[in-house]
């Protein structure tokens, strides 16, 4: 009799202990942070692909963290993203930012700061140099915190059909979109286009519907994947003018819940994704450069010296009128890199 009272506490002190091992993995798992990451690309860009990549990473590293993503603007414009994310509603965006809620921010669409894809690396990339130390002075004032940029290449112009005069600075009878960034607008325009500001979601049916010629947007990359597979648009204008910059910012509400460990592991999943996403576009800018060809594209790509000449109007005329936007120190901060 004394050894089955024995039996029967030794038996229910086992169950009560699997009880509690069996709750506290419960709490564990029920106390997982679940992260919402919203992104503008495309699904089968590879942007998204990298969206995934940064997801697979940081819940292989087992801190604690799930993440639902969301790409497309499944969420919204880059602009409503960037709210949201400000106000902690989405936890991590990758996506251009906009200059709507700090009209400093235009800077990010400075044409002509860098020239090629290595100093898009060493200026835009590297996390310590005076471009990325003002990008995150300024987004830290709004409530966000930078983790990796983004340079896909450079955005050229989508068009339906051949601008008149399209390697210099003459009128070309041409109705090109622009975004939301008024040196942008004033470079096209100085360029000879008219310019019309347009959403990035409405870019493709008024490029397929007429309603205008063509579109600054697009590296050849996004070029082929989002028009020309769609048979929309016949030109494209290379004038390697503005780099297409996409950035990984999140929520300083949410990093401020987040461990020690788990950012590492967050900051970590995006660096890598960043590097990814640089080596495959910088690897493969001339290959889709091809692939347009064989769709039917023509690429009008400027000379060296017609390159210089665009370049240097565009720093002599268009870079003094960022001054009253982006102030003096900082064009002084950019320019000196």
């Amino acid at each position: 009799m004394l050894k089955s009272l024995k039996f029967g506490k030794l038996f229910a002190g086992a169950t009560l202990a699997g009880a509690l091992t069996l709750s506290a993995l419960g709490a564990a798992s029920a106390a997982d942070i679940r992260l919402k990451f919203a992104g503008t690309f495309p699904v089968d860009h590879p942007g998204t692909k990298m969206m995934e990549q940064i997801k697979s990473d940081i819940e292989a590293a087992d801190v604690g963290l799930k993440m639902s993503v969301f790409p497309a603007n499944q969420l919204g414009s880059g602009e409503a993203l960037m709210e949201d994310t400000i106000r902690g509603n989405i936890d991590f965006t990758a996506a251009f930012i906009y200059s709507h809620k700090d009209p400093r921010l235009e800077f990010l669409s400075m044409p002509f700061l860098v020239n090629n894809f290595d100093e898009m690396d060493s200026v835009m990339r590297n996390m310590d140099s005076r471009f990325n130390q003002i990008l995150q002075e300024r987004l830290n004032e709004l409530g966000l915190v930078l983790l990796a940029n983004n340079p896909e290449g450079f955005t050229g112009i989508v068009a339906n059909k051949k601008p008149e005069n399209w390697n210099t600075l003459d009128a070309k009878e041409m109705n090109i979109r622009v975004w939301s960034s008024n040196v942008i607008k004033a470079m096209v325009e100085g360029m000879g286009y008219q310019a019309t500001t347009m959403a990035w979601g409405d870019i493709f049916p008024a490029i397929q519907s007429g309603i205008v010629d063509g579109a600054i947007c697009c590296t050849k990359s996004a070029t082929y994947s989002i028009f020309a597979q769609s048979d929309v648009g016949k030109y494209y204008v290379q004038y390697n003018s503005v780099s297409e910059l996409t950035s990984y910012y999140g929520s300083q509400k949410t990093w401020n819940k987040l461990s020690d460990k788990q950012r590492e592991v967050v900051q970590a999943a995006f660096t890598k994704a960043s590097d990814d996403f640089f080596a495959y576009n910088r690897s493969n800018d001339a290959e889709f450069g091809k692939k347009l060809e064989e769709k039917g594209y023509e690429i009008l790509a400027l000379d060296a010296e017609e390159q210089a000449a665009m370049a240097s109007w565009v720093r002599e005329n268009i870079w003094p009128t960022m001054v009253e936007t982006i102030g003096q120190e900082t064009l002084d901060r950019l320019t000196s890199q």
